[in-house]
């Protein structure tokens, strides 16, 4: 397998999978081709985003539900954003 190729052949990218892998990993992505035309994707996976805590998430709701004065009516809301 070539090391500077991005584009694959299915059945080579089949046969080389954990090499493929290991690169991936390493940073390199691919295109998976069949008769010339791109099928698939191979890219190293992206950071995951840190999950908020739900107690952090609930404060940020209570800050903002401070901010509104009066009742809410959803119904009300709901027709608003429909006339926009």
């Amino acid at each position: 397998m070539k090391k500077n190729t991005s584009e694959i052949g299915a059945f080579e990218a089949k046969t080389h999978l954990a090499e493929l892998l290991r690169e991936a990993e390493g940073g390199k992505s691919f295109v998976i081709v069949r008769r010339g035309k791109p099928v698939a994707r191979l890219v190293p996976p992206t950071p995951e985003t840190p999950k908020e805590e739900p107690a952090k998430l609930l404060a940020a709701f209570r800050l903002i539900r401070k901010r509104v004065s009066g009742a809410l009516k959803i119904r009300e809301l709901i027709e608003a954003g429909r006339r926009y």
